[in-house]
């Protein structure tokens, strides 16, 4: 990408991707920085769904998992055990958004709740408290990778220390005979452990196991800091004007935290009259799809109303869709909405030095900077006068 190419993206990264598809005269257009992106929203759903188009293993796995049924496994095996400790989720958030300052920073505010809202799946209390430490430390500096060179080295070392450290834990757990194969996992790792073949290496497994912590922690926080900053963009100063499961829903459709999905393509095939080699990138847009206006009444405009009637709405995808979604997508949206009704629920929230909505694009787009007040409803209106001053 040029150096004018970069500064125009960096300035509005989803409206320079909406440009490229507005001037190309075909249904999949080259990207700058390298494969191709499919702008027609059909050709786009038979990308992410055709089962033929996804021969073989997810590439979201690499090559850590033996075979396609094993990924498949792996991921029952991590809905299931979020969905298990679902209660000790809700039981962590309420106790976390009392002890939460009046003033918090988001989107980092979004990331540390998700966090420790999340560490009692994520590690079970007996686990390792170097391990726990080093995973609040990963949690803040690079649940998804940041925008920042600096960061970035700073959070590939702190990857590097918590891999170590899992794969020691890996192995003691391997070893130990004080668990069974019978036995229900406690945590994340176990659940990790648990479904991984034999033949899958200690260091490996570690690896897996901080693929699916990023995949749950950066989203999963992100993705609230957007419902936060837009639901109260639009509702200034009072509760939300719509049902929780509304702005959420909306946000996750106005700015999807993955914007932008890929896939290698498995063989020779064309696509949009393109011809296409195995092995070419290919990629698909969330954003992209739930701004088409075709399918979508004014899909600039963020208006959580929309999901009154929800069946009327195609396509969403902000998990992905097809063969290949996300492991966690099953139970992300759950959790989003329990964190965002934990926050709204007899509260005021009203952000300050935020307002723009473009975000920071990395490998997933996250909201700017943000500042957002919390104050009880039972205080007064003389006290949120004097809070906001």
């Amino acid at each position: 990408m040029g150096f004018a190419e970069m500064r125009r993206f960096r300035r509005d990264p989803l409206g320079f991707l909406e440009n490229l598809r507005r001037a190309s005269p075909v249904e999949v257009f080259r990207l700058p920085w390298g494969g191709w992106c499919v702008g027609e929203t059909g050709l786009a759903l038979t990308v992410l769904s055709d089962r033929a188009f996804h021969e073989g293993m997810s590439g979201f796995f690499g090559s850590m998992l033996p075979s396609r049924s094993a990924q498949v496994d792996f991921g029952r095996a991590v809905r299931a055990i979020l969905r298990t400790h679902m209660p000790e989720y809700r039981e962590a958030l309420a106790a976390a958004v009392v002890a939460m300052p009046s003033v918090t920073r988001w989107p980092a505010a979004g990331v540390e709740l998700a966090y420790h809202c999340t560490e009692g799946v994520l590690l079970h209390s007996d686990g390792s408290p170097r391990l726990r430490q080093l995973l609040e430390r990963n949690a803040r500096v690079g649940a998804l990778r940041p925008a920042r060179m600096e960061q970035r080295a700073r959070a590939q070392l702190l990857r590097v220390k918590l891999s170590t450290a899992l794969a020691e834990q890996v192995r003691d757990r391997r070893r130990s005979n004080c668990r069974t194969a019978e036995a229900e996992p406690r945590d994340l790792l176990d659940a990790v452990i648990g479904v991984c073949p034999d033949e899958v290496t200690d260091p490996t497994v570690a690896q897996l196991y901080v693929l699916m912590f990023r995949s749950i922690v950066g989203p999963l926080g992100y993705s609230l800091a957007w419902s936060v900053l837009l639901g109260s963009l639009h509702s200034p100063g009072s509760p939300w004007s719509w049902p929780v499961d509304w702005v959420v829903r909306e946000a996750l459709r106005h700015r999807p935290v993955s914007w932008m999905v890929s896939r290698s393509v498995p063989h020779r095939t064309e696509l949009g009259g393109i011809a296409f080699h195995t092995g070419d990138l290919l990629s698909v847009s969330p954003y992209l799809l739930h701004h088409d206006e075709q399918h979508w009444d004014r899909p600039e405009a963020f208006q959580p109303d929309r999901w009154a009637r929800p069946s009327t709405h195609r396509p969403y995808v902000p998990f992905s869709f097809g063969p290949f979604t996300c492991a966690g997508a099953a139970v992300a949206h759950e959790l989003i909405t329990e964190a965002a009704t934990a926050l709204t629920g007899n509260a005021y929230l009203r952000v300050v030095g935020g307002g723009d909505t473009r975000p920071i694009v990395t490998n997933a787009a996250i909201p700017r900077s943000f500042t957002l007040h919390h104050t009880p409803q039972t205080l007064t209106a003389h006290d949120r006068v004097v809070g906001r001053r």
